[in-house]
């Protein structure tokens, strides 16, 4: 799992996120135990926290320190993260997520999806107590997270899902999310319009290479690493850049294609993994998403200092695990 606290390298950064934890926590009490704790369940898992660091970290750009405001920012996009993933869960037919049972394998789909709602009405809570625009912002974002996720809906099983297609669904699906962490952290912080416009666009290319990442693992990670089963997209039908390449490429494409199109079994997934981790995809992918990495540190050429400077090396931090550093 990538160390998000160390590739920022902020001094505060750990003792920010044990803060946010305990908001976290308070943000999901609800008067009914049961909520509170189906609510509570992927929180008590853990997670990276790349969202609220980011927030967090948009704002130190700035000079500004994690006040309450930019760490109830944080809290609110955590909110639909972990909200997102119970939906998706459910739509995955999920049986784990971050390496503990997914609520829709421990309770059922019902309580997962309105537990999810839950989540949201949370962060939209949260959000209007911030302002309106945040509040219109974030509200905006869940729609962009919904709209990235038809997209990719839309073309499952589909062997002639382009690069394009892929590429807009993760710009809404993911890169979204964060983008608007990081813009809500710096207008919690006060900060001036140019500075929250490079955060911004920093946040959204940074989406991009770490969605990518997140795909190129699903193929050449284990469940361990992942703390959810590998390969799962390619049983989905979801094919994500690595796919894309390795079915274009004239070696490998014909017998990848002649595999997908449909759902597949344990060594049918087994045998496609193997595929793509032989051909070029994965590499091809990997430099895809440097040059995104490469957005994300030019969009912060406007903002001077050591937080900038760390937030561009997480931007290439992202892809050592897939690319040998």
């Amino acid at each position: 799992m990538v160390n998000i606290a160390a590739l920022l390298n902020l001094p505060s950064l750990e003792e920010d996120l044990r803060r946010l934890e305990d908001a976290l926590r308070a943000s999901v009490a609800s008067t009914d135990p049961f909520l509170g704790e189906v609510a509570g369940h992927l929180i008590g898992a853990g997670g990276k926290r790349l969202r609220p660091a980011l927030a967090v970290a948009a704002a130190a750009a700035g000079g500004v320190t994690a006040s309450d405001d930019v760490l109830q920012g944080g809290v609110a996009v955590e909110l639909v993260h972990l909200g997102s993933l119970y939906h998706d869960d459910v739509m995955d037919e999920a049986a784990s997520r971050r390496g503990v049972e997914s609520v829709n394998a421990r309770w059922g789909n019902l309580v997962a999806i309105l537990a999810g709602d839950f989540l949201l009405a949370r962060a939209s809570e949260i959000a209007a107590s911030l302002g309106t625009e945040v509040a219109g912002l974030l509200a905006a974002t869940i729609g962009r997270l919904c709209e990235g996720q038809v997209g990719e809906l839309k073309t499952a099983f589909s062997v002639d899902r382009t690069e394009d297609q892929y590429l807009s669904s993760i710009a809404g699906k993911t890169a979204s999310l964060l983008a608007t962490a990081c813009r809500i952290g710096a207008l919690s912080g006060g900060l001036e319009r140019t500075t929250v416009d490079a955060v911004t666009a920093f946040g959204d290319a940074l989406g991009m290479v770490f969605q990518i990442r997140d795909d190129i693992l699903d193929v050449v990670g284990t469940d361990a690493e992942l703390g959810k089963p590998a390969g799962n997209d390619l049983v989905e039908g979801v094919y994500t850049l690595p796919v894309i390449r390795t079915m274009a490429d004239a070696a490998a494409g014909a017998e990848l294609r002649a595999l997908l199109g449909k759902p597949l079994d344990g060594p049918e997934r087994d045998k496609a993994r193997d595929i793509v981790r032989a051909g070029s995809g994965v590499e091809q992918s990997v430099a895809v998403a440097r040059r995104y990495a490469e957005e994300a540190v030019d969009a912060l050429s406007v903002v001077e200092g050591p937080v900038a400077r760390s937030l561009g090396a997480l931007a290439h931090g992202l892809l050592d695990d897939v690319a040998g550093g």
